[in-house]
């Protein structure tokens, strides 16, 4: 029996419009990402959900609930799935932070799996906490639908693991657009399948072009 994971991104935030660092910074939704995650609320409304959870940061509790609001669930906050904290550099633009912190930048972009920034997570430190609540959760709805919100970062990492890519480059080669859908499916907790990624046709009727999303890749 498959079990299916609705993983999405936040809607749109100011701070995200700027392109600035706000992993741990706990910001609202703006008018924009209400409307992202209404859309997707109206998408997602004759599927058969199970159950909603999200990080507890505002912007995906506000995600979680415009969608799950359909369904007649209140979304359930887990902790593991919040945004990786950038430490010194939260609030910051990747210009700012170049300029400030350059050397700790360089090393950190060369290698954002096992390098963090002073006070903050590297990707290994997200994946510790969040793979297990994904685990937890997939065990818990065995046959069923279950819609995650969670972050940018997250769930990149979160993929790269359960798809068993190399995590080292997930800040260049995966992208997520606000308000986001992917769908996995499960034949158990471990062996995943991609069945959808990074789609936002219930508010775009075109993936958006690469743009500079924090990294120089682009």
């Amino acid at each position: 029996m498959t079990t299916r994971l609705l993983l999405v991104r936040h809607g749109a935030t100011t701070l995200s419009a700027e392109d600035r660092f706000a992993g741990s910074t706990d910001v609202a939704l703006s008018d924009q990402g209400r409307h992202q995650a209404a859309r997707l609320g109206v998408r997602l409304a004759d599927d058969p959900i199970a159950a909603v959870y999200s990080s507890p940061m505002r912007r995906t509790i506000e995600t979680a609930a415009l969608i799950a609001e359909a369904h007649k669930l209140s979304p359930v906050t887990r902790p593991g799935l919040r945004e990786i904290d950038h430490g010194h550099w939260e609030g910051l633009t990747r210009q700012e932070v170049e300029r400030r912190f350059g050397d700790e930048y360089a090393r950190w972009e060369e290698d954002p799996f096992t390098v963090a920034p002073s006070g903050g997570e590297c990707g290994v430190d997200v994946m510790a906490r969040a793979l297990p609540v994904v685990r937890s959760i997939i065990e818990s709805h065995h046959g069923q639908n279950v819609l995650v919100v969670s972050h940018k970062a997250t769930i990149r990492l979160v993929i790269s693991s359960l798809l068993g890519f190399d995590a080292r480059g997930y800040r260049d080669r995966l992208d997520q657009a606000p308000a986001c859908l992917n769908v996995m499916d499960f034949r158990d907790p471990v062996r995943a399948r991609l069945m959808l990624f990074n789609d936002i046709s219930h508010y775009a009727d075109h993936p958006p072009k690469p743009s500079a999303n924090l990294s120089k890749w682009w």
